[in-house]
């Protein structure tokens, strides 16, 4: 052992770090078994399932609403998932959707638990669209698998153009980019080419939108997408 104990620290910590891993490793594990089963039940019911995913204040519950009135007539439902309230469902349900509301508590993502347990409470049909809305957050909701059949990032122009370099493992599981609150860009410096460019670099190939939830401005493009 040296004086200053490293050697006792080294082997101390590796057990515990090891243990660490395989305790992540059971729990994502348990986690992609439900989902499974989740996109199992979806399938069945004939229903498309979107993962919207996003950090805080990027504007995804006023463009997931926008949406869900563009796409008036569609069979459509909602899971809503916030740490806390829930005022984001209530918006979603004005609209004339059902949406389910899951309260993570301290926790930072949805998991496939949660959805399973919500979507014995929606309308599940043959054609239906079900938004799932991830809690606000760039990390965690990357790792866990829904039984969703698209994910879809959406970052706004106020914020960094370096978010998709700064949180690749997010952006690198997007099936769709979109870039949120383009009616703000007159008012910022901010380089939508750039944050195009760092998504490419991380996630080539995934079609990037420019969309402002307020104007409907690059809509089509998005409803497109979904309808498709």
């Amino acid at each position: 052992m040296l004086a200053d104990g490293s050697v006792v620290r080294h082997v101390h910590e590796a057990p515990r770090e090891a243990r660490r891993i395989k305790v992540e490793e059971d729990i994502l594990a348990r986690n992609d078994a439900l989902a499974a089963l989740n996109r199992k039940v979806l399938a069945q019911a004939g229903t498309f399932a979107v993962n919207l995913m996003s950090s805080p204040g990027s504007g995804k519950t006023t463009l997931l609403v926008r949406t869900l009135r563009e796409l008036k007539g569609r069979p459509l439902a909602v899971i809503e998932g916030d740490q806390q309230t829930d005022l984001d469902a209530k918006r979603i349900e004005a609209t004339g959707v059902k949406a389910v509301q899951l309260n993570t508590g301290k926790g930072c993502h949805l998991d496939a638990g949660m959805v399973a347990s919500a979507l014995p409470k929606l309308p599940l049909q043959k054609g239906a669209l079900l938004f799932i809305e991830n809690v606000g957050n760039l990390v965690c909701p990357a790792s866990f698998d829904l039984g969703e059949n698209r994910k879809v990032v959406v970052v706004s122009v106020t914020e960094g153009e370096d978010k998709p370099l700064k949180y690749p493992d997010m952006f690198a599981v997007a099936d769709l980019v979109l870039v949120n609150k383009i009616d703000l860009l007159p008012h910022l410096e901010f380089d939508v080419a750039q944050l195009e460019e760092n998504v490419r670099r991380v996630r080539p190939g995934a079609p990037i939108f420019r969309v402002s939830a307020k104007t409907g401005e690059g809509f089509e493009s998005w409803l497109m997408w979904l309808r498709g």
